[in-house]
């Protein structure tokens, strides 16, 4: 026991509420706190990746980024298309 309490530094500057931290740690968190930051992260990752994967089909649907069986002409005549009415609305 004696040597345990050894190996273990007290933390006593207020940010880590005084809370027994293990001499090795790099990030200066308890290990409650290491996990604590990693289950927001995480969670906050997945979200993050959810949202774009979403994005990325609704953009796909909206403008296809690679070419359908008719090239990219198809592409271009849908953007003359679109300023021929855009001229139009101004007009």
């Amino acid at each position: 026991m004696a040597l345990e309490a050894q190996s273990l530094k007290r933390m006593s500057n207020g940010v880590t509420g005084g809370e027994v931290m293990a001499e090795g740690s790099l990030t200066g968190l308890t290990e409650a706190e290491a996990k604590e930051f990693h289950r927001i992260f995480v969670g906050s990752f997945l979200l993050f990746t959810a949202v774009a994967i979403v994005a990325h089909i609704l953009v796909w649907y909206w403008r296809p980024w690679l070419p359908s069986i008719h090239g990219y002409a198809e592409l271009t005549n849908t953007a003359k298309v679109a300023g021929q009415m855009a001229l139009a609305h101004f007009a």
